[in-house]
Formats: structure tokens, C-alpha cells, sequence
């Protein structure tokens, strides 16, 4: 079989003189992104096709990058996004933003971490692979406690009691 060359390989595509995004198998199949939500997935796609070989570690995820070049509409949701991502491992926040003008930088972590100017964290602790290490909780955190049995049978006591049928009357429209 003969090897395609990277000109055939670009005439496949649209786009052909544009940058591609590259994310691997190994992440995607991990569980560390099969059990993210639908925005920190997108979250991931946008912080990806900012990387371009030689500036893992200095990826933008402020609101203001977010709205005006990617189209985010909620401030809320980029904030449990990025919040999802760096607690699944698969970015590291390598500088704290500072306001009013200053904002933080995000890595990649199935990239090497690039040599940039103005980095808080070295290469040398970057957690590349992180991801492929991590795992859920043991217990998943429940949002609210149910209520005891005693008020649970009551509710649904009442609930059978307003759906019991009228016998005697006739209340269907049927003969």
C-alpha cells in the first residue's frame, strides 16, 4: 500500500491552508473526559484550537476571550466548565489572572508545557498525562437529602387519595 503524502492528506479536508485541531484517542476514550458535561467539552474544543505547537500554557478561557471570540453566553457556565476541566485534570491553570487587565493561562495537560515568559509553574511539575490518572469520587456527592420515610409514605398516601377514581358517578365520556 502506498504512504499518502501530507498534500493528498490536506486535499481531503476543507480548510486545506487552515490550522487542524489534534486530540488524541487516548483522551477521548479516557474517563476523565467521558464523564464531563456537554460545556466542558466545548470548553476543551475552544482552549484546543487556540494551541498551535508553541504555546501550551498560554491559553486564554477569560469571559471576555470566551463571549467575544467563541461565542459563550454565560459567565456561570465558563466558570463550572473550567472548574470541571482542572478538576478532571486535562488543564492546569499555569497563571493566576489578576484584575482589571490581566487574565489566567491554561495547558493542556496531554502536551508538554512550552517554554513562555511569565510562567508560574516549570516543566519540570508539569502533570502531563494527568487525565489517563484520574478518577471519579468514590461516593457521588448527592445535591439534597431525601426526605424519611415517614414523610414519603405520607406524600403518598395523599397522592393515591386524589387519584383514586370517583366510583358511582360516571366521569368518562364513554357509555
Amino acid at each position: 500500500m502506498a504512504k499518502r503524502n501530507t498534500k493528498e492528506a490536506r486535499q481531503k479536508r476543507d480548510g486545506i491552508h487552515g490550522p487542524i485541531m489534534l486530540i488524541p484517542h487516548v483522551v477521548l476514550n479516557s474517563l476523565a473526559y467521558k464523564t464531563l458535561s456537554g460545556s466542558a467539552k466545548g470548553l476543551l474544543n475552544d482552549l484546543a484550537m487556540q494551541y498551535n505547537t508553541y504555546n501550551n500554557g498560554g491559553l486564554l478561557a477569560s469571559w471576555r476571550y470566551m463571549s467575544e471570540q467563541r461565542g459563550w453566553t454565560s459567565n456561570g457556565a465558563l466558570a463550572k466548565a473550567k472548574k470541571e476541566l482542572i478538576e478532571h485534570c486535562l488543564i492546569v491553570q499555569t497563571v493566576q489572572g489578576l484584575r482589571p487587565n490581566k487574565a489566567s493561562w491554561y495547558g493542556l495537560t496531554w502536551y508538554a508545557l512550552d517554554q513562555l515568559d511569565g510562567l508560574e509553574i516549570s516543566p519540570q511539575v508539569w502533570p502531563r498525562g494527568a487525565y489517563a490518572h484520574w478518577l471519579p469520587p468514590a461516593t457521588p456527592s448527592q445535591k439534597r437529602k431525601p426526605p424519611p420515610p415517614e414523610t414519603r409514605e405520607k406524600y403518598y398516601q395523599e397522592v393515591r387519595l386524589r387519584r383514586k377514581p370517583n366510583i358511582g358517578k360516571n366521569t368518562t365520556s364513554c357509555p
